[in-house]
């Protein structure tokens, strides 16, 4: 193995629980001023932004290059692809809405408050780029022996923005951000432009992320074998078996060294359970 090639949110950055703090942050305005509950609101905000993110004028590029309600609440959208600057005109209009209707739906009719908390959530956000404990020391160690690379989905000034933040993009020596090659996991063809940047075939390269259906499936299409990073320790089914299962980054050195040797069973066993959702993205 020459390759090892890692996704980025809740994989080494924090994602999802950096997301709810920042909501539940900005929520608290609302109970300061209007008394809502800041879980309801989250919850209700949450459905309100995703359903206006299936309205966005790019649509498609978004489902292409897997960018998240959430995320579209404070992305910049920086960049002159087309889709990023029909992103980046309708986004203000998005994110006052998102707000807005959560704010409707509390009995609540304040629309210059809704342009505030939409404000305040993204720099709620942004000032929130947390690492996993065990991410520094291993990409450490394993930069000593292999390429490494770095696979993730997202808006490109978000993602840079997490990686310059968080401290990890020196120990990788290629970055593919979906959306500034237009096309993101699981569809193979990301995985072959990394692939390619490398000049490594698939049989020497390991993928390992935290997603099932981009991580997993998307790269063992080509010929990538996967490492299922499971940190909450979440059940499956066998309908996307990972070639590894590990629920922290220190376990990563032993499923290589099992990997290396033929015939020997998988570092984690891994048992027949229920399904997961295919994908976290909303």
């Amino acid at each position: 193995m020459r390759l090892v090639i890692f996704d980025l949110d809740d994989t080494l950055v924090v994602e999802q629980a950096s997301a709810e703090a920042a909501f539940l942050e900005t929520c608290e305005l609302a109970k300061a001023r209007y008394g809502i509950d800041p879980q309801t609101l989250h919850s209700t905000v949450r459905e309100t932004c995703r359903t206006f993110w299936h309205r966005s004028p790019a649509r498609a590029y978004c489902l292409a290059i897997g960018i998240s309600s959430w995320e579209g609440l404070w992305a910049r959208f920086a960049g002159n692809d087309e889709n990023l600057e029909l992103l980046r005109d309708w986004a203000p209009t998005y994110r006052r809405n998102s707000w807005y209707e959560a704010l409707r739906k509390h009995g609540v009719d304040d629309e210059t408050f809704a342009v505030r908390l939409a404000e305040e959530f993204a720099a709620n956000r942004s000032k929130r780029h947390v690492v996993y404990d065990d991410v520094p020391a291993v990409l450490k160690s394993l930069k000593q022996s292999y390429g490494l690379g770095l696979l993730t989905n997202g808006v490109p000034d978000m993602q840079r923005e997490k990686i310059d933040a968080a401290g990890i993009g020196v120990y990788f020596d290629e970055i593919v951000i979906s959306g500034e090659v237009g096309v993101g996991k699981p569809n193979p063809q990301i995985y072959e432009i990394i692939l390619s940047r490398f000049g490594v075939p698939p049989n020497e390269a390991v993928m390992i992320g935290d997603s099932l259906r981009s991580d997993v499936k998307g790269a063992q299409a080509v010929g990538v074998k996967a490492v299922w990073l499971n940190r909450l320790k979440e059940s499956r089914d066998d309908t996307i078996i990972p070639d590894f299962e590990v629920s922290n980054l220190k376990e990563l050195k032993e499923a290589f060294e099992q990997s290396a040797s033929p015939g020997v069973e998988p570092a984690v066993r891994l048992t027949r359970q229920r399904a997961l959702p295919s994908g976290r993205r909303e």
